[in-house]
């Protein structure tokens, strides 16, 4: 992908700012965010920063409307949080990727959407595929499951360029270490400074995890692929990891002399989480990083950050 105009809505957050660095190498990038969770420093230093809100239409839809792709990242991505504010929830997942497409709707550009895992709640039937009946367990998971239906309604009505990248879990430089954040980010910082890693529930659960590095190409492939269009796919590695393996792990690459302490668990977590990724290697997609080399560069970024 080159000499294109391209937005980045969320890309001053985790993912958005890898996909918004990549992609600024050969196009023009802008990135739209409200900096609710985002950085101002995660934005390439080359790239227009324009700070606005997705709920607001009127802020957005002229950029949107020039746009040869838009990535939209933007979101409130905190099943715990959604728990809490459900309508908070709403407004930034749903009415926020309604925007975009009502602004596409005057435009020519391709929306590719963050989705989620999410969507499936806790389905026993693993691996997950795209074409099981979605069940979230929580508000987030819901306004993921709507945005999509939103997105296929927009591609089958009115033409639009869709897809949705179901995305399992994420990791990498930039992800916030806050309560709410992923669980590896929250592991390697407490790890870094050897105190207790809490894992919620008996640490036999299992996640999918991602490096976010495959999860740019992921986001680009689908992109720039026709056959992509108005379909879902599942962004995973098709590995399993047990929570408490991930712990030990992390511990072993920190070197930390960190205890693990077991919790009750949350409200809205599922249980096991593996993805079928059959569809999107279908577009070309294979994963190039393992957990431990993933798991490695993420601690080395943390490892600096706290040292300057």
């Amino acid at each position: 992908m080159r000499n294109k105009l391209i937005v980045v809505t969320g890309g001053a957050g985790f993912i958005g700012s890898h996909i918004a660095w990549e992609l600024s190498r050969e196009n023009e990038v802008i990135v739209i965010d409200n900096l609710y969770t985002g950085r101002r420093e995660n934005v390439p230093p080359a790239v227009k920063f324009v700070q606005a809100d997705i709920r607001d239409h009127s802020a957005i839809a002229e950029l949107i409307s020039h746009a040869d792709y838009v990535f939209h990242e933007a979101a409130q991505v905190s099943v715990v949080e959604s728990v809490r504010d459900p309508v908070f929830t709403e407004e930034v997942n749903v009415i926020g990727t309604l925007n975009i497409l009502r602004a596409l709707l005057d435009g020519h550009g391709k929306l590719i959407f963050a989705s989620s895992a999410a969507v499936y709640g806790d389905n026993p039937n693993l691996p997950l595929k795209e074409s099981g009946r979605p069940r979230p367990l929580s508000p987030y998971g819901v306004t993921k499951a709507t945005a999509e239906e939103y997105l296929r309604v927009f591609n089958e009505l009115y033409g639009v360029p869709t897809v949705a990248l179901r995305y399992f879990n994420v990791f990498g430089p930039r992800q916030s270490a806050n309560q709410y954040a992923g669980v590896i980010s929250i592991f390697i910082n407490r790890a870094l400074k050897n105190e207790p890693l809490v894992i919620f529930g008996d640490g036999k659960q299992t996640r999918d995890f991602i490096y976010v590095k495959d999860v740019v190409k992921a986001n680009i492939l689908a992109a720039e692929s026709r056959k992509s269009n108005g379909k879902v796919f599942n962004v995973a590695t098709g590995r399993q990891t047990t929570i408490l393996e991930l712990a030990m792990k992390i511990i072993e690459i920190t070197g930390a002399t960190s205890s693990i302490i077991f919790d009750k668990p949350r409200p809205g977590d599922i249980r096991h989480s593996l993805a079928d990724i059959s569809e999107i290697r279908r577009l070309g997609f294979e994963p190039e990083w393992s957990l431990e080399n993933g798991l490695k560069k993420t601690v080395e970024w943390y490892s600096r950050k706290m040292q300057s």
